[in-house]
C-alpha cells in the first residue's frame, strides 16, 4: 500500500471503533474525516469544543453558515436534532464524562498512555485548545496518527520527551502502520496495517510491541 492507501486505512480503522450513539468529539485536522469513513448503518453524535451538538458534514459551497463552525474554525452543519451552546456548556459536558470518545491527533505516545500533541519547545504554538480537558474527560482516548514524523523519527515511544498533554490517558493508538492497545504490561499490537510486517513496525517504534 502507498502512504495515501494506508492513511484511508487508518480513519477507516478509526471509525470501526464507534457504536451507533456514541457522543464523539473529533479533533482538528486528519481525525475529522473519520466521521466520514463510519460503516454503514452507525450514526454518532459529533460534539465540538466550540460549543456543538450534533455536528454534519461540510456545507456544500455558497450554502456555509459564518455562525456553524467547527473548533477548528472550518464551515460545517447541524443535523436535525442537533443544537448550540455557549463553552461553559460544551467543557461542562467534556469535563463532566458526557463524550464517549475523542480521537486526536499526536505529536508523541508512549507505552504509559502519556500523550503530548500540544507543543515543540522553541517553536510559537497557538495553545493547548480543548485536548487538555477532552483527554481526560473523554471515556476513551484514541491517538490517530502517522506512526513516524516527516523526518521518519518514531512517534509511538519509551517515554515522551516533548511537554504532555496528559499523563495515563490514552487508551488506543491508530497509526499508518497498525492498531496498538495501551495496556499496564505495555502497548499490545492488536492489529498490522496491509502489507506491514512485525518487523516494520517495530522497528519503527521505540516502545517494545506485545
Amino acid at each position: 500500500m502507498d502512504k495515501e492507501a494506508r492513511m484511508e486505512w487508518l480513519i477507516q480503522r478509526v471509525a470501526r471503533e464507534f457504536k451507533t450513539g456514541d457522543v464523539v468529539n473529533l479533533g482538528i485536522g486528519m481525525p475529522v474525516k473519520v466521521a466520514n469513513a463510519l460503516p454503514e448503518g452507525i450514526t454518532i453524535i459529533l460534539q465540538s469544543e466550540n460549543g456543538f451538538l450534533g455536528l454534519g458534514p461540510s456545507p456544500q459551497e455558497g450554502q456555509e453558515d459564518p455562525d456553524v463552525v467547527n473548533a477548528g474554525g472550518k464551515y460545517s452543519t447541524i443535523l436535525p436534532g442537533g443544537s448550540c451552546f455557549d463553552s461553559a456548556l460544551s467543557f461542562a459536558i467534556i469535563r463532566g464524562g458526557h463524550v464517549d470518545a475523542t480521537v486526536l491527533g499526536a505529536l508523541q505516545v508512549d507505552e504509559e498512555g502519556n500523550l503530548a500533541n500540544w507543543m515543540i519547545p522553541g517553536k510559537m504554538v497557538p495553545g493547548m485548545g480543548g485536548a487538555m480537558d477532552l483527554v481526560v474527560g473523554a471515556r476513551r482516548v484514541i491517538v490517530a496518527m502517522e506512526h513516524t514524523a516527516k523526518n521518519g523519527t518514531p512517534k509511538v515511544l519509551k517515554q515522551c520527551s516533548l511537554p504532555l498533554t496528559a499523563a495515563h490517558q490514552v487508551n488506543l493508538i491508530v497509526t499508518d502502520m497498525g492498531v496498538m492497545e495501551v495496556t499496564p504490561q505495555g502497548l499490545v499490537l492488536q492489529e498490522m496495517a496491509p502489507g506491514v510486517t512485525f518487523a516494520e513496525i517495530q522497528a519503527a517504534t521505540k516502545a517494545k510491541l506485545l
